[in-house]
């Protein structure tokens, strides 16, 4: 036989171009149009609704950045159409290719009931199936003129990323608004034709099955009459029933399809935008389970969820219906889908907390998974976390964005710090907007890396960012696809079925330790240095006013703000979100998030000085609180006393120019250019900086990536880098040295200082930054010879290499830590900690000459410029605050990196404070105190391991005691968790390492 595969295939693509697909809406007629713009942000719908529009014709401009227009569209259907399927074709000017980045609507009918949501791929409004004809046709749409932000030419610095900015030039132009006869047999043959050509496409050529496909499309083509498409799509369908009906192979793997909407909480559009975006997200879907009987439908993120039911009453009855009839499912379990790289100890626990106690309290639900496809990496400290929120299984797409390293598992136990696993996939269909198209199949099938063992893997289904989510068309060929030969199985499951189904399959599978590291989109460790520094102060400021209230409330019946914390813990969890405290979000986004991070500031300190006045009392000493889970200057954690005097070191002059800061246990150089020359341990004989190198060295590099500017730094940026060398001012002050230095627009100014009695040297930086497309490190090339170093993640630390030996190791040349970076030979190390930096480096040379000893520098990673997507990124004035802790071991690195961002506060009153709890071993650290969310009056005590080992230590109620459990993350008994050993008010404990223990106290 001759090949002639080439020739049917062009022949089909075409003819479904130029014929089939037109006459899918083989008769139209145009509608009325008349728009009224909202005048500033959106207005309610019954203002839109009521306002009175003015014509408006099809190609005329509309829409200025991020406005609202309301079209009124109003029509009759033709008499002669009766008994014939009739839909409004409404488009705003969309790019089809572009789903969920631009201009999207909101269909209402004049009573306000909301229809369906209007987007690139979703433009149809149902009428009537069948119409009588005649009917009046008015609706009502909420057009939202979004401007196009990431477009074809992508990263390109744009100031429509916020309204302050953006001018008022008209975005879209009305592309069609007509009334037209629906053909639903041309539709199906459009989607027969669609999913055999898709196969075909990726069956091997020699493979019979694709001939016998190209066959039947060669034979249902014949059939089709080009001029009369809509009276012999029938008989060209009937051409392709044999080869639709094949049934899979036994062995063809199978894909569970979750119906499936990514909203990014905010990205490139305002958190306003987003509560709109869910809104014609769950429209669309809700009736769209109406027209499906087999759909299901996953939305995760508990704050998308509470946005429908505080905005969107009418959407949310719909919703609230199908979540009854299990279709419409809560997924994840978490109040958004956050960051989990830097989200601290406790808001990480309080993600789930919120997000699971939501899902429980509105539909009496508690899903076990934690859904996260698109999350930047996965910290080490993650799986005992979901373990103890009561989940045992997770899911992520994003690890294949990976440059360097194929992961080798779809399917896999992840083992956290602890030693706890977590049953994970990675959908092996490689993205989380699957539109169900045959390379998209076929690729799941393929890339699968565990066959042989297991069969089973998702694929999360729809359009995401407002893309409108599922569609019909996606629905119709999963239907085709669901028992096809020469494809994969394809069945609509819910993400518990899935799960339940891929563990009963693979009960051994294979087993990786440590971070999920994403070796892509580094650079949102640093970026918006603002955004990370709220989120981090907010951290601690939320721990202040827990432990304070409680205590307060314990002591002196102070009014625990249950209802203002809830809020406020919601407010940041939501700035946590994957676009938000990574930086990589517009200008609007970054600009509100600094107006919400000073507004909650002021609140958490307003409760935490009423709570401590309420325990000080009155009168006028001058007493210490110590929010710190360890004692300090003779305050003991969780206490107050009376303030011990306080001194500082002595600053004299340097020899060869300069100034030395000498406090008895350290002795720090500071030579005549500024820069740290020599930091002396007094007691271990130790010099900590490393032969002929200088510390706190500021170094600036060019920061210009391939692609992703606020999201990543390449690796080449350290071929250049410029050393801040000379000093333009240098001057001692009371216990400290100040360094200025200027460089290119910008200047910053350090003040180095030693108190009395600490063995750590604060540095102080304010930096005016006004550079772009620059990265700002600070080094510290220290004379430690460590093969690895230990930064902190929640609920412990997570040990990466310094070498490069292979090429896993050299992916991770920018990681994240918390509060510390901890390096150590055998007796004596080193850390660095900080107030709210994230990004770092670490590297290692041999010395060549001397002592031939090994450099390992440590680097903090600043500040970067990226242009896009927000143009002015970090410009203007950052404060940090770094310390270096010379022979420290990993409990003065984890103490010292507590006590950097818990300043002690001073309240004047008469009583010293005792702790309301107390714990005999440094080790083991208390990371929460607060009462019961559920108003009992218990107080609730969360604490960890957090030197890596076994620990045994008494914990000591300060209140009397008359029960104790222990507890998961919401504070339900655990039941298979051995009873406390409780003596009065002391409580045993037993840990292993980094493990996470929660106690409820019930008080006498």
């Amino acid at each position: 036989m001759h090949d002639d595969r080439n020739l049917v295939e062009a022949r089909l693509k075409r003819v479904l171009d130029e014929r089939i697909r037109p006459a899918v809406y083989p008769e139209s007629v145009p509608l009325d149009v008349a728009v009224w713009h909202a005048p500033d942000e959106p207005v309610p719908v019954a203002e839109g609704l009521a306002a009175e529009p003015e014509p408006i014709a099809v190609g005329a401009r509309w829409g200025a950045p991020w406005g609202t227009s309301w079209f009124r569209v109003t029509g009759t259907v033709p008499e002669e159409w009766a008994g014939r399927t009739v839909e409004a074709l409404l488009d705003l000017g969309f790019d089809e290719n572009m789903p969920g980045f631009q201009c999207e609507g909101l269909v209402y009918r004049p009573d306000g009931t909301p229809v369906k949501g209007l987007n690139p791929r979703n433009q149809w409004v149902r009428i009537g199936a069948p119409v009588e004809g005649g009917e009046e046709v008015r609706l009502y749409v909420e057009a939202a003129s979004n401007p196009v932000i990431l477009d074809y030419h992508p990263f390109l610095p744009t100031r429509l990323g916020d309204k302050e900015t953006a001018g008022s030039e008209p975005q879209y132009r009305l592309a069609r608004m007509d009334l037209a006869v629906l053909d639903e047999t041309v539709w199906q043959l459009v989607i027969d034709l669609e999913v055999l050509g898709e196969l075909m496409a990726e069956l091997p050529v020699e493979s019979a099955r694709r001939w016998e496909i190209l066959r039947a499309v060669e034979k249902a083509l014949d059939a089709l009459d080009l001029q009369d498409v809509g009276g012999t799509a029938a008989q060209a369908r009937v051409r392709l029933e044999t080869v639709l009906s094949e049934p899979a192979v036994p062995s063809a793997h199978r894909i569970s399809a979750v119906g499936h909407a990514h909203i990014d909480s905010a990205w490139l559009w305002p958190l306003r935008e987003t509560v709109r975006k869910v809104a014609r997200t769950t429209s669309n879907m809700a009736a769209l389970l109406d027209d499906e009987p087999e759909f299901v439908f996953g939305m995760s993120q508990a704050q998308q969820w509470a946005w429908v039911r505080d905005h969107r009453p009418e959407v949310w009855a719909r919703v609230k219906k199908a979540v009854a009839d299990g279709r419409f499912v809560p997924a994840g379990g978490m109040w958004v889908e956050s960051d989990t790289n830097m989200p601290g100890s406790e808001a990480m626990a309080r993600q789930f907390v919120h997000g699971k106690r939501f899902f429980l309290d509105e539909f009496g639900i508690e899903n076990e998974e934690a859904w996260l496809p698109d999350t930047f990496g996965f910290a080490a400290g993650l799986p005992q976390i979901i373990k103890a929120a009561g989940s045992k299984w997770l899911l992520t797409q994003k690890i294949s964005w990976s440059q360097t390293n194929k992961f080798p598992h779809h399917t896999f136990r992840w083992e956290g710090i602890d030693g706890t696993r977590i049953f994970t996939h990675f959908p092996p269909v490689d993205t989380y907007n699957c539109s169900m198209k045959g390379s998209e199949i076929a690729h799941a099938a393929r890339n699968f890396k565990d066959k042989g063992v297991a069969r089973h893997s998702l694929a999360p289904t729809g359009w995401g960012d407002g893309g409108g989510g599922t569609t019909r068309e996606m629905i119709a060929k999963a239907a085709r696809l669901r028992d096809l030969e020469g494809s994969a199985t394809v069945a609509w499951e819910t993400p518990a079925e899935f799960f339940t189904k891929a563990e009963a399959e693979y009960p051994e599978p294979p087993v990786w330790v440590g971070e999920l590291y994403l070796e892509l989109h580094r650079a949102t460790l640093t970026s918006q240095a603002r955004t990370k520094q709220g989120n981090r102060r907010s951290e601690h400021l939320l721990r202040e006013a827990e432990l304070w209230a409680a205590t307060a409330a314990v002591r002196t019946g102070f009014p625990y703000p249950y209802e203002e914390l809830d809020r406020i813990w919601k407010a940041v969890l939501l700035h946590q979100f994957h676009d938000i405290l990574p930086g990589s979000s517009i200008a609007w986004v970054h600009r509100e998030a600094r107006r919400t991070y000073d507004a909650i500031a002021v609140e958490l300190n307003a409760i935490t000085a009423a709570a401590q006045r309420a325990l000080a009392g009155p009168g006028e000493r001058e007493l210490v609180f110590n929010a710190a889970p360890h004692g300090r200057n003779d305050v003991p954690a969780g206490g107050a006393r009376a303030r011990a005097a306080q001194t500082v070191a002595q600053v004299t002059p340097r020899a060869a120019g300069g100034h030395v800061l000498e406090n008895g246990l350290l002795r720090v150089e500071i030579d005549a250019r500024g820069l740290v020359v020599s930091v002396y341990d007094i007691e271990s004989d130790r010099e900590t900086v490393a032969p002929g190198q200088t510390a706190n060295l500021l170094q600036l590099h060019p920061d210009f990536p391939n692609m992703w500017d606020a999201w990543d730094v390449d690796e080449f940026y350290r071929n250049t880098v410029t050393d801040l060398t000379e000093a333009d001012e240098l001057a001692a002050e009371d216990g400290g040295v100040r360094i200025t230095h200027a460089f290119g627009s910008s200047r910053v100014t350090q003040i180095l200082s030693l108190a009395l009695d600490e063995r750590r040297l604060l540095i102080d930086t304010e930096v005016d930054w006004h550079e772009t497309e620059k990265f700002l490190k600070l080094a510290f090339p220290l004379d430690v010879h460590a093969e690895r170093y230990a930064s902190e993640t929640q609920f412990g630390h997570f040990h990466r290499p310094t070498h490069t030996n292979t090429s896993w190791e050299a992916a991770k040349f920018e990681a994240c830590n918390h509060r510390f970076v901890h390096l150590e030979e055998p007796g004596w190390g080193v850390a660095i900690v900080n107030d709210s930096t994230y990004g770092h480096d670490v590297t290692r040379t041999v010395r060549t000459d001397g002592d031939r000893g090994t450099t390992t520098t440590v680097r903090a990673s600043l500040l970067r410029a990226p242009r896009f997507p927000d143009p002015e990124t970090d410009q203007g004035v950052h404060r940090f605050r770094h310390a270096l802790v010379p022979g420290a071991g990993i409990g003065d690195a984890v103490r010292e990196g507590w006590r950097i961002n818990l300043p002690e506060r001073s309240v004047r009153g008469s009583r010293e404070v005792a702790p309301l709890v107390t714990v005999d071993q440094d080790a083991v650290v208390v990371t929460a105190v607060k009462l019961a969310d559920d108003g009992s009056g218990d107080v609730v005590v969360r604490f960890h391991e957090a030197h890596g080992g076994r620990a045994r230590a008494t914990l000591t109620a300060g209140f009397e005691v008359a029960g104790v459990t222990t507890t998961d993350l919401l504070e339900r008994p655990l039941a298979d968790a051995p009873s406390p050993k409780r003596q009065g008010n002391e409580v045993s404990l037993r840990l292993r390492p980094f493990e996470l223990v929660t106690l409820r106290f019930t008080r006498a």
